[in-house]
């Protein structure tokens, strides 16, 4: 009993090993080729249980949906010999398995196939430009060049692009640097330039005022000088008159502002009959 148990047991194992080695499964986004000592024999694009040679056969699988490339980005030289390092993006799908399987087998080798494609044809299309076109309004017909150039590639293989995008293009590192630094030559050199305009305005301005002041000055100067002449010519004029009035007074006067003028921090040495102090003795002017 138990070696038909066992017997049982290695059947039901059996069994189950070849249909494991029999079936099996194609799902919705899939498709399959069918190989017969590695040779393409069925090509089957409906989902659903699928049933091969055991032993003899086997499937390969590949995936019939949108499938992303996204290569380093690369250096290429334009039309004007300007430098740019180009990141592009590109999305597709296997279309044609049994080419795909013929040309490059795995997803891996395909990746790496498109995106020699993809980098050979952007350098090519963008050789032929310069950079003021590649920032035009060219730039929509250059990315339908670069997709058209890839897609007729890519076709080889089984293969069909959907998009191919230029996602940036940047200057190099190296070449930014340059720019960079001829960008602050020339803005020191405008600063100096601006710096000694301003200069020269400012010496042009204060040179300027100067001679202003000194006309404004002497002007000044001269009009102070002709009121100060009229005044004084006035003022003898009202001493004349006042001294014409009355003399002996108008004499007084001025010898008592020669006393006060004389006196105050001076020693004289004269003779007490002095004309000088002739009024000293007279307690009353007459």
């Amino acid at each position: 009993m138990s070696n038909m148990k066992l017997s049982l047991l290695v059947v039901v194992a059996l069994i189950v090993f070849v249909l494991g080695n029999t079936l099996y499964v194609v799902s919705q986004p899939e498709q399959a080729i069918v190989l017969q000592f590695g040779e393409p024999v069925r090509l089957i694009k409906e989902p659903g249980l699928k049933a091969k040679i055991p032993f003899i056969q086997k499937v390969v699988i590949y995936d019939t949906r949108l499938l992303n490339l996204d290569p380093p980005a690369q250096e290429v030289v334009l039309n004007d010999k300007k430098r740019l390092d180009v990141d592009t993006f590109t999305r597709y799908r296997i279309v044609d398995p049994l080419k795909f399987y013929q040309t490059v087998r795995t997803e891996i080798q395909a990746e790496s196939k498109l995106k020699e494609i993809v980098n050979s044809s952007v350098r090519k299309i963008l050789g032929r430009i310069t950079l003021q076109e590649l920032l035009s309004k060219q730039r929509t017909e250059i990315m339908a060049d670069i997709s058209k150039a890839v897609e007729k590639d890519a076709a080889q293989i089984g293969v069909e692009v959907a998009d191919v995008r230029i996602r940036r293009a940047d200057l190099p590192v190296e070449v930014l640097q340059a720019i960079n630094e001829r960008m602050k030559t020339e803005r020191e050199r405008d600063a100096k330039e601006f710096r000694a305009q301003g200069q020269q305005q400012a010496q042009q301005i204060r040179a300027s005022a100067d001679k202003e002041k000194t006309i404004i000055l002497a002007e000044a100067n001269k009009k102070a000088q002709i009121i100060r002449g009229n005044g004084d010519k006035k003022a003898i004029e009202i001493w004349n008159n006042a001294a014409n009035q009355d003399i002996k007074f108008f004499t007084f006067y001025r010898s008592m502002e020669a006393y006060r003028n004389s006196l105050q921090d001076s020693s004289l040495v004269l003779s007490p009959d002095s004309e000088f102090f002739k009024y000293f003795g007279e307690s009353t002017v007459r």
